[in-house]
């Protein structure tokens, strides 16, 4: 049999409707041996719970909601597939579940934010790629709304529930190994976008210079707005054919590298013998990109599974102090970098 109801499903379990309804809800004051079997007979007779009832009961719409703005017909996010799959899957382990609130061209984040808020369709939100002075921060934290964000503020003093990589050591890292293997002029391709990521891996790459304190050490810095691709192969065209050119260079993010080595493969440039490349994330197109691109793993996925875990705690109140966690990346060593230009060695 399937379909049953609440009512018929205690009927079958001869015992009241409330033990089945709390049981279900994994209410701690019902015996666990009768949650195992009410869970267990719900699973076997295909007994659906009526999710509007339980949400006028608790107060809640049962829902997350993500704010995502529209980009055009073309446009393509890594970090948005992995990060939507991961937290759709951590919500739904949590019997919650995920909308997306789209925000149409000529229409403010902050505008949609406030709409699925004030709307109470959701019961907190995610919120991604923090911005320098972050104003769907201020006003979530104003509001003391359930949020989680992935990422943080520039002010570490502002207390709010975030999860970030520690991509300022994961670019001090790429610097040592670069550095290693007897690099000394290194090209940057980052983003002209106030996001907070952007400085914080730009930090890690100049205090790593900073502290190995060679004066022979070059960085030249090329930036464009992040979703503006001819802007961003002109900005990497001028490292590739500058008259001295860098040696290795350092994508503030995989996309970036990846584009990198399309540039220097137009150039005749031969990857890693000519020019050693790193990006920063592990998208799947990383290991696909020929020669295969050295890079750290961000773990975009799981962190939003994580993302999903924390919020839910955020909203049943589970800690009455702001939630954080900083993952690290790990090294991708593939085949994009390598040993400085025999030529550039024996100047």
């Amino acid at each position: 049999m399937a379909g049953l109801t609440l009512r018929e499903l205690a009927a079958r379990l001869d015992v009241s409707v409330g033990t089945v309804s709390r049981a279900l809800s994994g209410d701690p004051a019902i015996a666990l041996k009768t949650r195992e079997r009410v869970t267990q007979a719900a699973q076997e007779f295909g007994y659906v719970p009526n999710v509007a009832a339980r949400q006028l009961v608790l107060g809640r719409s049962g829902f997350v909601g993500f704010v995502m703005p529209v980009r055009g017909p073309n446009f393509i996010d890594s970090y948005l597939g992995e990060f939507l799959t991961g937290l759709g899957e951590g919500l739904v382990e949590h019997g919650m579940d995920l909308f997306i609130a789209t925000v149409p061209a000529g229409r403010s984040e902050l505008s949609v934010l406030r709409h699925v808020v004030e709307s109470g369709r959701a019961d907190g939100v995610v919120v991604p790629r923090i911005g320098e002075r972050d104003e769907r921060l201020a006003y979530l934290m104003e509001r003391r709304f359930p949020f989680v964000a992935h990422g943080r503020l520039l002010d570490s003093s502002a207390p709010f529930n975030w999860l970030d990589a520690d991509s300022v050591s994961a670019f001090a890292e790429a610097f040592d190994l670069l550095y290693a293997l007897g690099h000394r002029h290194f090209g940057l391709v980052s983003i002209s976008d106030p996001m907070t990521f952007r400085h914080l891996r730009e930090r890690g790459l100049r205090d790593a210079i900073s502290r190995r304190g060679d004066p022979g050490v070059i960085l030249d810095v090329v930036s464009a707005p992040r979703f503006d691709r001819g802007a961003t192969v002109a900005a990497i065209n001028t490292l590739i054919h500058a008259e001295r050119r860098p040696t290795a260079i350092i994508g503030l993010f995989d996309e970036l590298a990846l584009t990198v080595l399309e540039e220097a493969s137009r150039a005749g440039l031969s990857v890693p013998r000519d020019l050693s490349v790193v990006g920063f994330d592990n998208i799947t197109a990383a290991a696909y990109a020929p020669p295969g691109l050295t890079t750290f793993e961000a773990r975009t996925r799981d962190s939003a599974r994580e993302i999903a875990a924390m919020l839910v705690g955020v909203i049943e109140k589970k800690s009455s102090q702001p939630v954080t966690r900083l993952v690290s990346p790990k090294l991708i060593a593939r085949a994009s970098h390598g040993p400085v230009p025999e030529t550039i060695r024996r100047i």
